[in-house]
């Protein structure tokens, strides 16, 4: 019988960003996101872990390639966001509040399509040591 093995590939970018909802008042803001509502932006040393969960293949043993899983990682994620501005320089957070939870759901929207069907895909994103979000939960 087969086993179900997860697979893990973990990657790193840098990416300035800044949380605020236009509609509300600087001091909203402040209130709600503080220091992360920087009208200048901060930024984050973001590791990225990409899990993908299946069924090794008979002949060759693996669930994902990890050659090619990194191939995708940096195509779609690591050239589109790492050293930029994720309010400014990414169509994806133009009109999306680029934080933690948000950026795992765009990450794994842009993998989705790439990764077989017949695998699951989750995405655990760090912001910080001490922060990180899953998806999906």
């Amino acid at each position: 019988m087969a086993q179900k093995v997860a697979v893990f590939r973990k990657e790193h970018f840098n990416a300035a960003h800044r949380l605020f909802c236009a509609d509300w008042s600087l001091e909203e803001n402040q209130r709600v996101f503080g220091a992360c509502s920087n009208p200048n932006y901060h930024g984050h040393n973001y590791e990225l872990v990409v899990q993908v969960n299946g069924y090794p293949d008979a002949k060759t043993g693996f669930v994902i390639n990890t050659k090619d899983l990194s191939k995708m990682v940096q195509e779609e994620i690591i050239s589109r966001f790492d050293h930029k501005n994720l309010n400014l320089d990414t169509d994806a957070f133009l009109n999306l509040n680029p934080t933690a939870e948000n950026i795992a759901i765009v990450i794994y929207n842009l993998l989705r399509p790439r990764i077989s069907d017949t695998l699951d895909l989750k995405i655990r994103l760090y912001e910080t040591e001490r922060n990180f979000v899953d998806y999906p939960a």
